[in-house]
Parts: structure tokens; sequence; C-alpha cells
């Protein structure tokens, strides 16, 4: 999000940019422990409109910028085994139709004629979009700091916000452990870390930072080119390849919130056995690697634009688990509203802080 946001704002001649990232290196944070997945398929509207506007310029992303970004259109595949499930799908199917984007609805026959390599008896329903799939998290992130910094950007690594300083009922100043900087405008784009921000400026956010965990495998033969992102609906597990192998992630049900992003073994093993019972292979798969990475999420599982009760005090956060695929329409969207006043490529407006207090919640569905 902030990488983007200091990419257009500088495309559109904006001097005086300043990027903090507190890790060592740029998208090691949540973007660069995601696993990568882009897509078209959501039950909101907004969120269609988000891919709809975001995925077409990753897709334009070398072009733009240089920068190979590795889009493999592998296409999302899922799965419904109830019958709850299997009403909402249809229903997410038609109005994703209804806005232009081709999303399939297939039986649970066609779901087993597909994956053959899977266990779906139990399968009654699933919808498929061969333009989702995944993306490398790291060349998105790089080419936007890259790009920015060339247009006068000045990204710094290391550099952890401490505090907020508010005067007037606006921003003054940012303390880091780096320096303090004065300034009237702050994007807080710190993801699950950005209520903590927030506090910090006296401005109550409602974002929380709840672990997700996966891992990959060493090659499988057996796993055809053109496997798709596969996700287990009611179970929330998902599986897509990743190099020669695979990766296989699951949500857990029972996480609580909080920063800690160490693998939960015990979980893994739940994660692990579930993974065998829909794909016998991976039983005789070795892990490769693993880790953990945080979600931010907002109770509607929506993200959070625009504007606070403190002036000049931004927001770009709450994206709950999707907010690598929408990043780069986000960082457009954002220099919109900071010099022109308004969204222009998507509306978003009804996406913004006050919607909590007020009650004006949409709820997101497709949430893995």
């Amino acid at each position: 999000m902030g990488a983007s946001a200091a990419y257009h704002l500088a495309k559109r001649g904006v001097k005086n940019i300043l990027l903090l990232e507190k890790e060592s290196h740029f998208g090691t944070g949540a973007t660069g422990r995601c696993a990568g997945g882009v897509r078209y398929q959501f039950s909101t509207e907004v969120n269609v409109k988000l891919s709809m506007a975001s995925l077409p310029m990753i897709e334009r992303f070398k072009e733009e910028l240089g920068q190979d970004v590795s889009y493999r259109k592998c296409g999302y595949l899922l799965v419904a085994t109830n019958e709850k499930d299997e009403q909402e799908f249809k229903w997410n199917v038609a109005l994703q139709n209804r806005l232009g984007v081709q999303t399939e609805l297939l039986s649970g026959d066609e779901v087993r004629k597909r994956l053959p390599l899977m266990r779906f008896d139990d399968a009654i329903a699933g919808t498929f979009n061969q333009k989702d799939g995944t993306v490398d998290p790291n060349s998105v992130v790089m080419g936007y700091v890259n790009a920015a910094q060339k247009m006068g950007v000045i990204a710094l690594t290391g550099a952890e916000v401490t505090g907020v300083t508010v005067g007037g009922g606006e921003v003054r100043e940012v303390q880091t452990n780096l320096g303090t900087v004065e300034t009237r405008m702050v994007l807080n784009a710190a993801g699950p870390w950005s209520s903590l921000i927030g506090t910090m400026a006296g401005i109550q956010i409602p974002v929380t930072p709840l672990r997700r965990q996966m891992f990959t495998t060493n090659p499988l033969k057996e796993v055809p080119e053109d496997f798709p992102f596969v996700i287990d609906f009611a179970k929330s597990l998902y599986y897509h390849r990743e190099g020669e192998g695979l990766l296989i992630g699951m949500s857990n049900q029972n996480e609580k919130p909080g920063f800690d992003q160490n693998v939960d073994e015990d979980f893994e093993l739940v994660n692990l056995e579930t993974a065998i019972e829909r794909m016998p292979l991976i039983e005789r798969a070795s892990r490769a690697s693993h880790w953990a990475g945080l979600y931010e999420v907002t109770p509607d599982a929506h993200p959070i634009y625009g504007a606070t009760e403190v002036k000049g005090f931004l927001l770009c956060t709450g994206f709950s688990g999707h907010g690598f695929m929408h990043g780069p329409i986000s960082g457009k969207l954002m220099s919109e509203y900071i010099l022109d006043g308004k969204f222009s490529s998507v509306d978003v407006s009804m996406l913004d802080l006050k919607r909590f207090a007020e009650g004006r919640l949409i709820k997101e569905y497709n949430v893995v």
C-alpha cells in the first residue's frame, strides 16, 4: 500500500515523499509473507471492482515499470461442500458476471473432473475464473519502490515510527528511531500494525492482526502445470503450485489476535492431516519451507480508505487478507484522494472509517 501510494503520488509530480519501512528490507512484512494470490472472485461489488481495476495493473506491470512480477494465470477454483456455500457461490457468480467478470459456476462432477488428484466426493459446486492466479509479492513491492525512488521518493528501511504528534486537530510531526519529521500529512499503510500507529495519533482503528501460516512441499511431478489455486471453502484450506511443488495453507479458526509470526507447529500438523485427506499425494511429500504472516482484519473484511478525525492523518489499511492483490489500485486511489479530494478510479467512499461507528458494514463472504 505504501509503496504503491508513493509511486502514484510521485508519478503525478508530488515531491517530498518519505516512505518508512520498519523492517530491514521492503516487502518483508505482511506482503512478503502472503500466498501471492490474486483473484476477481469476491462477493461484494466494491471488492470485485477493486480487482477489476487492480489486476489489469498487475498485468501491465512490466510494461509500465519494467519489472516482471511472474503473473501466473492458473485460475482459482473454489469448492463448496455444503448447501449454504453453494447458494452463496451462485449469488457471487451472478454478481461477478453482471459486472463483466467471466467466472464459471461448476457442478460437483465438474469439480471432480478438473481435480483428479484430489478427493472431493462431497463437492456439490465450484466456481472458476481463469484470470485469477498468483504473482510474486516481492517483485511488485520492489517494482514500486525502485520506480518511486527514481522519481525522487526517499524510501528508508529500518525506520520504525515511534510517535505521531497532533496539534490543533491536525498532524504535526512523526517520530522515528532515525529522527523526527515535520509533516502535515501521514498515510497510515502499516497493515496489521496500523492500529498501533493510529493510537499514537489518538485514533481508534478497528484493524486486528491475525496469524495465518502456510508451508511448501518438495517437487511433486504428479501435479500438472495448469493445477489451479484450489480452495476448499468450508475448511479454509488452499493449495497452489509453488515452483515444482505445492504451497498449502489453512486458516486456524481458533487463532487468537496478536503479532506472533512464529509457526504454530501443532496447527501445522492439523493443516497437513487435512491437506492429505483432500490430496493423498501429500502424504509422500516432504516439507520444503514454512512461515507465518499476519492478516489485517476489519469487522466486515473490507479495507478502510481516507480521512480520520485528525486532519492530515489518512488510512489505507484493513484489507483482511486481500491487500496484496488490491495494492496497485489502492495506491492510485489514495493519490487521487490526496490530490483531487475524491476517489475516481473506483468509488470506495463507502469504505471510510466512520462506517463502523455508523453501522454501515459491508460483509465480504469470500474470506479465506
